[in-house]
């Protein structure tokens, strides 16, 4: 029987719990960016999140330290090599083929390349990209359009685009845009960033009435905003 993972989500952060017979007592680690907390079987998941509360600033800063001396190690585009789609991760999957494809297979990120293909790994880059990009516009028009029940708003359009130091745009016209690495994140990161952009057809500000909104449907957000303020640079293909 496969056991799924379990998952605290901390402020910025996810936390791996991992639940064993041979501990006693809690224990809170973070190894290479990843964070994991190993308690006894049968401790409660109340005591759990209780112990990652106490312990988040602690944890934000091994994180942030980490980070600070660990640059984004460059993509290879080899078989074995990790992609993460809506928070999940891939391994990537190189196989010989005729045609440009791309699709998600067994777990793996499956991508076929002509074996007369020069300069392979820019190859790779540009088919990754244009799939992240399909799914991202596939992925956030159904959360919008979920979510615009919920705001009780009518968007008149919505796209994606390659935005330098942003998320997503909210026009006067009702036009919305989101970048589409966006959707390299964590489903409830992205279910944030509609539901943001979304309440601007509310409010064209960040006032507390918009952040009002934002709560009346997300009463967690901040700790979305809070994720994608420290994990925000990290989403690339």
């Amino acid at each position: 029987m496969i056991q799924t993972a379990e998952f605290i989500h901390g402020k910025g952060f996810d936390a791996e719990v991992i639940r064993t017979d041979r501990r006693k007592t809690a224990t809170v680690k973070v190894v290479e960016g990843k964070v994991s907390v190993v308690v006894p079987r049968c401790t409660s998941t109340d005591k759990v999140q209780a112990l990652v509360s106490r312990k988040t600033r602690w944890i934000r800063e091994k994180l942030l330290l980490y980070r600070k001396h660990q640059p984004p190690k460059p993509k290879e585009y080899v078989s074995g090599e990790c992609f993460t789609y809506l928070g999940r991760n891939y391994r990537l999957k190189v196989e010989s083929g005729t045609a440009k494809s791309v699709k998600l297979q067994g777990g793996r990120l499956v991508v076929q390349v002509s074996p007369s293909v020069r300069k392979r790994d820019r190859y790779l880059h540009g088919a990754l990209t244009e799939w992240y990009r399909e799914h991202a516009l596939q992925k956030l028009q159904e959360k919008v359009q979920r979510y615009a029940k919920v705001v009780r708003v009518s968007p008149s359009s919505v796209g994606i685009k390659t935005f330098s130091g942003r998320w997503g745009s909210c026009s006067t016209k009702g036009n919305l845009a989101f970048n589409w690495k966006a959707i390299i994140a964590p489903n409830r990161i992205v279910d944030y960033l509609v539901v943001h952009e979304l309440c601007h057809l509310h409010h064209h500000n960040h006032s507390p009435e918009f952040w009002k909104c934002v709560e009346r449907v997300l009463p967690d957000y901040a700790e979305s905003k809070e994720w994608l303020k420290v994990n925000g640079r990290w989403l690339d293909v």
